[in-house]
């Protein structure tokens, strides 16, 4: 069965935009950049919320800021199929996006059944929180930027919930994976 990897960047106050919603504190460093690949490697599917569709889909199609990550990851990003839940958005959407309106469980359930690689939940908490308190997220990615941002969207809010640490790593002396599997 494909697994569900949440990867996501947050503060290390635990925020994963900022208090006006701002996102321009990450830094895709070159070892980043390619665990980024690795990961990428893994996915043959993309999931987002709607909020952080409306972000991606904004950027990723035209992206030529000559940034080496931005580089890398645009051909991949227009390339990948794409899945986006929302109440509100109506499909059909470019960039080979289908739009799941309603009945999540049974959605992403029936994602999870098909061959193929596994599923990438791009960012976002409120898609996050859902999948999480369904128990659909199966690996969880953080990865902690040296910037505390003093307030934003929470990483994951959900109840109570205890993870399993499966491993950590640094990239470019700057950021910190923590990876987690649900308990």
């Amino acid at each position: 069965m494909r697994k569900i990897i949440y990867w996501v960047h947050t503060s290390v106050d635990g925020f994963i935009d900022g208090p006006k919603g701002e996102f321009d504190w990450t830094e895709m460093g070159p070892e980043l950049s390619a665990y980024a690949d690795e990961v990428h490697d893994r996915v043959d599917t993309f999931l987002y919320g709607r909020v952080v569709w409306d972000m991606m889909s904004s950027y990723w199609p035209t992206a030529d800021s000559g940034h080496p990550h931005d580089e890398s990851f645009a051909p991949i990003w227009r390339s990948t199929p794409k899945i986006v839940f929302s109440r509100t958005l109506r499909g059909p959407l470019d960039w080979d996006t289908t739009v799941i309106n309603s009945n999540v469980a049974e959605s992403v359930a029936e994602l999870k059944s098909r061959s193929g690689k596994d599923l990438l939940l791009n960012g976002g908490s409120a898609m996050a929180a859902v999948l999480a308190e369904m128990g659909l997220l199966d690996e969880i990615q953080v990865i902690v930027h040296p910037v505390v941002l003093g307030g934003g969207k929470p990483l994951l809010p959900i109840d109570r919930t205890t993870l399993h640490l499966e491993g950590t790593r640094t990239f470019d002396n700057r950021a910190v994976l923590l990876s987690y599997t649900p308990s």
